[in-house]
C-alpha cells in the first residue's frame, strides 16, 4: 500500500486517485489474508479520519462523503482481486 502511496504522491495525476487506492488494496490482498485485512484496517482508518476532519473543516454538511465512498468502492474493488487498471485514467504515464 505505502507504494501505491508513495507513487500517487509523485505522480500528482488529477484523476488517479480511484486507481492507486484499488492498486494498493490489490498489492496489498495478494500477499494473502494477512495482507486482505491490514489493507481493509488501514483503508477503513484513513477514510474515517478524513471524513473527522472533513466534519471539523467543512461542519456535517456532507462535503466529502461522495468521494469517500467511492474511494472505498476502489478499496474493495482492489482486496476483492479485481483488475485495478479498471479505475487507471487515460494518459497516466506507464512508470504507474
Amino acid at each position: 500500500m505505502w507504494r501505491a502511496y508513495s507513487d500517487m504522491r509523485e505522480a500528482k495525476y488529477i484523476g488517479a486517485d480511484k486507481y492507486f487506492h484499488a492498486r494498493g488494496n490489490y498489492e496489498a490482498a495478494q500477499r494473502g489474508p494477512g495482507g486482505e485485512w491490514a489493507a481493509k484496517v488501514i483503508s477503513d482508518a484513513r477514510e474515517h479520519s478524513q471524513r473527522v476532519t472533513d466534519l471539523f473543516r467543512h461542519g456535517d454538511s456532507g462535503y466529502g462523503a461522495e468521494d469517500s465512498r467511492r474511494d472505498q468502492e476502489a478499496n474493495e474493488w482492489g482486496r476483492s482481486g479485481k483488475d485495478p487498471n479498471h479505475f487507471r485514467p487515460e494518459g497516466l504515464p506507464d512508470k504507474y
